[in-house]
């Protein structure tokens, strides 16, 4: 899937269409829309109290009279349905607990399989890149690798590690790393500790342990997105054995129905902190509810947008480039160096999804979006000397064979490259020359572009009479 809650917001986007097409509504029009509400809910794993009791409050509010003698009825119920569902997630944002005296000791538990330990490295990279000295403590002792996964992760975010010496039990470990924090020193001790595969008495008693030797200025659990309705009931089971300050959900990129994310805040009244996007180490965000609202809802989620844009473009290279193209115009090499800053900003259907109404229109014509292009894209331009990505017009038929050749792909690949290139480079020099465009060329791989993409495979999402249905 890929885009967070794609079911339920498909779900609910087919209610929201139907009630555009009426005009004023009855508390029996508001009956039946919120019964497809509470369906799409279900489907998507929310606890069946959480469901009813959300779609009691949605129901007091969206049959006052303010809402049945609306001209525009429909957004007045998806407005009810969105701020009831920012407040089934926690309202504002929480942020993580800080110690009046450094260190600030953030404790991680939950099942074996949630993923605490790629958590802990995300979580520890993240802090790195806020300005912070994070400490990761290695006291999962039960599964054999964990120790050994915690230090690779931890080289891989340029975080030091306190890990087991002989004789160490999980609460040795834990206040040894406490300890070892003012000596380097560091501002943020994460102790990544040690799962079972259910929550059971051993399990919460070694927690108990260690959280009672190093104090925890935040225990936090990280639940998997794709448990659904269990989800709740192990937030329940750790909330109560070992008291828990805020949650993480991890896997919010797969094909996770949301049902945890929605039920869990509701059910141990604890916001949820933080959420895993991805697989790389740093596909981590601070968890908001009003922007998760509004991506179920298919509204986007621009501010989350400019936040990753922000990470992934360095502002002197931009203004670089900027004086760059208006000089000399576009070259390839700039053209390679942008499209890496968009891939680091995390998977591109995930990107795409937080542009409003564009997620919404792309899971319409079910387009698809294939990475691999992009690749493939980076592949030609790498095959390509430094004199031809300067200046792609002496890129003759031999120069494109051997490019294409040297990439992997066809020449009439590299033609299409080129002459999307090209497109772009004029559209560039109009903008800077203060001309609008008509309109935006294509690439490939990308929804609603031109042509068709690299491969000649022709794109599910192409209007006209091709379209799917």
């Amino acid at each position: 899937m890929g885009v967070l809650f794609e079911s339920l917001s498909s779900r609910l986007e087919s209610v929201w269409r139907r009630l555009r097409g009426r005009g004023r509504l009855t508390p029996q029009d508001v009956d039946e829309v919120l019964r497809e509400v509470r369906l799409a809910l279900l489907e998507a794993d929310v606890h069946f109290k959480v469901a009813k009791d959300f779609i009691a409050r949605v129901r007091e509010k969206a049959v006052g009279d303010e809402v049945l003698a609306s001209l525009s009825p429909a957004q007045q119920v998806v407005k009810i349905v969105h701020a009831e569902l920012c407040a089934l997630m926690g309202s504002t944002s929480a942020r993580l607990a800080s110690a009046s005296q450094p260190p600030t000791i953030i404790m991680l538990c939950g099942l074996q399989g949630a993923g605490k330990t790629t958590f802990a490295a995300k979580l520890a990279g993240w802090l790195g890149r806020q300005g912070r000295h994070p400490l990761l403590v290695a006291a999962d002792l039960q599964r054999p690798a964990a120790v050994e996964q915690l230090a690779i992760n931890a080289r891989q975010v340029n975080v030091p590690v306190v890990t087991p010496e002989p004789g160490d039990g999980p609460a040795d470990v834990a206040a040894r790393g406490v300890a070892r924090a003012a000596a380097l020193p560091a501002d943020v001790v994460i102790v990544d500790t040690a799962g079972r595969s259910q929550a059971d008495a051993d399990l919460m008693a070694e927690l108990r342990a260690i959280r009672d030797r190093i104090r925890p200025h935040e225990v936090l659990l990280v639940l998997d997105a794709m448990a659904g309705q269990d989800a709740v009931n192990v937030a329940r089971g750790f909330a109560e054995g070992v008291g828990v300050d805020g949650v993480a959900l991890t896997r919010l990129d797969s094909d996770a129905r949301g049902g945890a994310a929605l039920s869990v805040r509701e059910v141990i009244d604890r916001p949820i902190k933080f959420a895993g996007t991805g697989e790389r180490l740093d596909a981590i965000e601070p968890f908001h509810p009003e922007r998760m609202a509004s991506r179920i809802l298919g509204m986007g989620d621009v501010l989350s947008l400019i936040e990753r844009a922000e990470q992934a473009w360095d502002h002197s290279q931009a203004e670089k480039l900027q004086e760059r193209v208006q000089k000399d115009g576009l070259t390839l090499e700039d053209f390679l160096e942008q499209m890496q800053a968009l891939r680091r900003m995390g998977p591109l259907e995930q990107v795409l999804g937080m542009i409003p109404g564009l997620g919404q229109a792309m899971r319409s014509s079910k387009a698809q979006v294939d990475e691999r292009e992009l690749g493939h894209i980076e592949a030609m331009i790498r095959s390509m000397t430094g004199e031809e990505r300067r200046r792609p017009e002496i890129i003759d038929a031999s120069r494109r064979r051997r490019i294409a050749a040297g990439s992997g792909t066809q020449v009439a690949d590299v033609n299409r490259l080129l002459r999307q290139f090209g497109e772009i480079r004029k559209l560039m020099r109009d903008v800077t020359q203060g001309r609008l465009p008509r309109g935006m060329p294509g690439l490939p791989g990308m929804p609603g572009m031109t042509g068709p993409p690299v491969g000649g495979r022709p794109p599910t999402h192409r209007r006209g009479k091709h379209r799917g249905r």
